[in-house]
């Protein structure tokens, strides 16, 4: 990917999204930073235009209100130049399925899926037609993990972790990479938000060291980059075991164990 290509980065003011900025900054790339908080946004361009001498545009945008999310939709599609889309916006929110409002989850869903599946649905396209670009999703562990009890955020970063690696199997004969970045529990105010105190949770990774190692992954191409995951191979060993599992469905036939037996 040539320096030149401009970078948009969704979540941009503050956490994973400010980290990514700063870093495709140091590579010599133009931005274009999207989120609610345009003072934020402001200070952050204002910085990294003195530090790095490159273009960045500012767009505010709640991505849950579909007036903001169309404007983003546009500038994905029309802008040429925009070469990188880090969908990184997203929330949590604390309590159990049954103690969150159906408003509370709608607003999620709507902010963790729907906005990054648009926005990724408005890029693919020029980028599968140039032959070239990427596709940063941020998803994380917890949708691996119905056992830790986040039902419905893991829920969403589940369909994050599929939609990418769907759209993967698609762009990639086309030269579209696309990667899905799976943290665990990363210092950011995603936390303060959801009402939980980052400090009563245990090892928890720095936000510079999960994009670090999130680039790292994105320069080795990456489908799926799970930065806290010391052995690798149980990665490569899961995908081996859901390839075996879909080997054994017999699309046709009942499995024994459900024929009724006289």
């Amino acid at each position: 990917m040539s320096t030149s290509t401009t970078v948009l980065i969704t979540g941009a003011s503050t956490g994973i999204g400010a980290a990514y900025a700063e870093r495709f900054a140091q590579r010599g790339h133009n931005l274009v930073l999207v989120a609610r908080d345009i003072q934020r946004l402001e200070a952050l361009a204002a910085r990294l235009r003195q530090q790095h001498a490159i273009t960045i545009d500012i767009l505010p945008a709640d991505l849950t209100q579909s007036a903001d999310l169309a404007a983003v939709e546009a500038r994905l599609r029309e802008d040429a130049s925009i070469g990188t889309l880090v969908n990184n916006a997203g929330a949590a929110q604390s309590g159990s399925f049954i103690e969150q409002s159906s408003d509370s989850v709608a607003q999620l869903v709507a902010l963790n899926t729907t906005a990054l599946v648009r926005l990724a649905s408005a890029i693919a396209p020029r980028l599968a037609a140039a032959g070239d670009g990427a596709i940063i999703n941020i998803g994380s562990v917890v949708g691996l993990a119905p056992e830790f009890g986040m039902t419905v955020y893991g829920a969403t970063k589940a369909f994050v972790l599929f939609l990418s690696q769907g759209m993967s199997l698609e762009l990639a004969p086309k030269g579209v990479y696309v990667q899905a970045v799976l943290p665990a529990a990363t210092r950011t105010e995603i936390w303060e938000r959801a009402g939980i105190d980052i400090n009563t949770l245990t090892d928890v990774m720095e936000v510079g060291d999960l994009v670090d190692a999130a680039l790292i992954g994105f320069d080795r191409r990456e489908p799926v980059t799970i930065p806290p995951l010391q052995d690798g191979a149980r990665w490569d060993a899961l995908q081996a075991a859901r390839q075996g599992l879909l080997a054994q469905i017999k699309q046709s036939e009942v499995a024994e164990r459900y024929l009724v037996k006289a």
